[in-house]
């Protein structure tokens, strides 16, 4: 505990008050250590090889995307000398109990300073709330802060009573404990979450070299594993609101640690307030998270604030919250006047998100594996009239010639053909190696259409083919995989079509809506929206199902589903909003070609797309969700 706007003097562990000269203070030399040997301990303790199980934790959901750690700082005001309230940590114990499920809590970490004056009673307090999670099998963490043993030593100093109450021993029954250093004043801790393997690396208030060298050792070995290191200091701030900085001690972590480790991708600690956070670049040049969280300073000592880490990989997001349960488990209107401002901290180093794209951070160490490509016969389910694939094999940026042929992988015939507006010149229409990551055919093609002027290569099928006669009845799905370039223009490319079919309505006799406009288009507006625009057969009209604004430079799955009744439109599996009710049933037809990447207006070809197109497929039924390409 410290903060760097009070530095008043205070009690000590086991010596005399010292915190104006907390930052100052370096690791203690060997030589200042009291030395200990793992035998003089009594201590059993797991090699720092050891492969921890990494499966403890409990899949959140359906998507198995979102978990959970706990967050708990300094406690010691509740454990000081013969002052002992165990109730607000109990309480917070009990709510992370209560709440593991819904919250999907996988692990809970306590940053230090558990007690006031490192006394035997006090520690032995506390070490009877950790009973509540040791009976439902809560793994945790916990670390000796200054307050916990003697300040001035590092994790040399041998037996203390924190270690009698926290070593080693206390995690072997957890599957998540996955060793400990010979000293037992480091563990290290791994559990499953979201598909992957996570590690905490629980840290004493001081390490000497043979701590680091644990420590690193640990990291190697395990390679590909993300590390969150939980110690009592690191960072600390000025003022309330400003960024965090590195203190003399937090310097040596990063220099010897958290620099050349890039496993090790956010780091906790309490010891000072107010809280705060910072970011710095690791050696691999990836930043490092830093967050200070400490609520000693509060009313009742913080009433054993917890912070809860969210991490939603769908999102690539952490969200951060920070409440006393003690506090907002109880009668509202039993509270006083200062609990009431413990509710819920709301400020912005108190509740926040940290965007953290998951994939893209751990490919240093541990890249997530490319889905391999599928063989075309895995997709062609009963009832698929058209597949469209572009895993050509030939070199990016190589242009379709005019005599090239996209074979339909469906064996019904429905071949596509390159075309051309006027004036376009060769080359505009290329082989691409790029794809949606859950695509089966890895490779695309890359539409370089222009409205003004009209410009562009596009494809369409030939004339015989069947499905220029298909007008679907009894329902369709129709998919793609496409992605927009970032120097996509709403006024040069809005209005292209992903996929169209040549006839204007009011050729096909539909009296209502705009008679120029072709019967069937999946396209693109210019605000980046999906509009499936057709006129079925059974409407005089068109029905139309809108998508939302989508980011550029991204890669999409579009799908829409008609089962005869109805249309729903689904980006990347998920329904749109805008799908209307509206009773529909097949679709108009001409008997004319389809248009892949090109669209007609008024009987002649209006725009061409820029942008990429995937595999593409036709089947002629409604597909559940769980049979889409992208599953």
């Amino acid at each position: 505990m410290a903060s760097t706007q009070n530095v008043q003097d205070e009690p000590e562990g086991t010596g005399t008050g010292r915190r104006a000269f907390l930052l100052g203070t370096g690791a203690i030399g060997a030589g200042a250590a009291i030395a200990a040997t793992e035998a003089a301990a009594g201590l059993a303790t797991a090699p720092p090889a050891a492969a921890g199980p990494g499966t403890a934790g409990r899949d959140p959901g359906p998507d198995g995307s979102t978990f959970t750690i706990a967050v708990m700082p300094d406690t010691q005001y509740l454990f000081d000398g013969d002052s002992i309230r165990p109730e607000p940590v109990e309480a917070s114990f009990r709510h992370i109990v209560d709440r593991r499920e819904r919250d999907n809590i996988v692990f809970v970490a306590h940053l230090g300073d558990l007690v006031q004056n490192a006394g035997a009673g006090e520690l032995e307090a506390i070490a009877r709330t950790f009973r509540t999670l040791d009976r439902k099998g809560m793994p945790y963490s916990v670390l000796a802060g200054n307050h916990d043993i003697d300040s001035r030593t590092d994790d040399q100093r041998g037996r203390t009573p924190y270690l009698d109450n926290f070593g080693p021993r206390r995690y072997r029954r957890m599957p998540t404990f996955g060793g400990a250093s010979p000293d037992g004043y480091h563990t290290y801790h791994r559990f499953g979450a979201a598909g992957r393997d996570w590690l905490v690396l629980a840290m004493d208030w001081r390490a000497s070299d043979q701590g680091f060298a644990w420590a690193r050792n640990v990291l190697r070995s395990h390679p590909k594993t993300p590390a969150i290191l939980t110690t009592h200091e690191i960072v600390y701030t000025g003022e309330r609101g400003g960024d965090a900085v590195f203190s003399e001690y937090g310097e040596r972590l990063w220099k010897e640690l958290i620099a050349g480790n890039d496993q090790i991708f956010l780091c906790l600690n309490g010891h000072f307030w107010p809280p705060a956070r910072t970011t710095r670049k690791n050696e691999a040049g990836n930043d490092v998270h830093v967050h200070i969280t400490n609520y000693q300073d509060r009313y009742f000592g913080g009433a054993a604030m917890i912070r809860l880490y969210r991490f939603d990989l769908a999102r690539d997001t952490i969200d951060v919250e920070t409440f006393a349960p003690w506090v907002t488990g109880r009668d509202q209107d039993e509270l006083n006047a200062m609990e009431r401002r413990e509710l819920i901290l709301t400020g912005p180093d108190d509740r926040f998100s940290v965007p953290l794209d998951f994939d893209r951070r751990f490919a240093g160490f541990a890249p997530a594996p490319a889905r391999p490509a599928r063989p075309a016969k895995a997709l062609l389910l009963p009832g698929t009239v058209a597949y469209w694939r572009f895993d050509s094999g030939r070199a990016d940026g190589t242009p379709l010639a005019g005599n090239d042929r996209v074979d339909d992988l469906s064996g019904q015939g429905n071949h596509l053909v390159p075309r051309a507006a006027p004036g376009t010149p060769a080359g505009t229409l290329r082989w691409s190696s790029e794809h949606h990551p859950d695509q089966p055919g890895h490779g695309s093609l890359l539409f370089g259409g222009t409205k003004n002027p009209l410009r562009g290569a596009y494809l369409e099928t030939e004339a015989n083919a069947p499905l220029n006669k298909a007008a679907f009845p009894k329902g369709y799905t129709v998919e793609a995989f496409f992605k927009t370039p970032a120097d996509w223009d709403p006024g040069q490319n809005g209005w292209a079509a992903l996929l169209s079919r040549w006839g204007m309505a009011g050729q096909a006799g539909k009296k209502q809506g705009d008679p120029e406009e072709p019967v069937a288009t999946l396209g693109l507006s210019p605000g980046r929206e999906l509009q499936w625009a057709v006129y079925p057969l059974d409407r005089d009209g068109s029905v139309t199902n809108w998508g939302h604004e989508l980011p550029l430079g991204a890669w999409w799955h579009v799908a829409v589903v008609n089962d005869g009744r109805r249309t729903t439109m689904y980006i990347d599996g998920c329904p749109v909003a805008r799908n209307p009710a509206t009773r529909n049933r097949g679709l108009t037809t001409l008997g004319l070609p389809w248009l892949l990447g090109g669209y007609e207006y008024g009987g002649k070809l209006d725009q061409v797309l820029h942008g990429w197109i995937g595999d593409v497929r036709v089947v002629d039924r409604a597909l559940p969700v769980r049979d889409f390409m992208l599953t």
